[in-house]
């Protein structure tokens, strides 16, 4: 029965104290990931807005340039 309690103080108590440790570092890692995730997802989403306006943008300046060009040419 000693060596019963000299294997689970010395053996199976640290390695459980490890494996616990391990779930919680994991856990603490999850909810990171989670967080970065969404962080790239919420500035994939405004980059792509912000592209859509530019190119708007960007449309409606070559439209008044052709007007500029049309009334220049008559």
């Amino acid at each position: 029965m000693d060596a019963i309690n000299t294997i689970m103080q010395w053996v199976v108590a640290p390695v459980a104290a490890f494996v616990w440790l391990l779930h919680i570092k994991t856990q603490a890692n999850t909810t990171d990931i989670a967080v970065l995730k969404a962080q790239t997802e919420a500035n994939k989403e405004a980059h792509d807005r912000e592209f859509k306006e530019m190119k708007i943008s960007f449309a409606k300046v070559m439209e008044k340039l052709d007007n500029i060009e049309q009334h220049l040419r008559k």
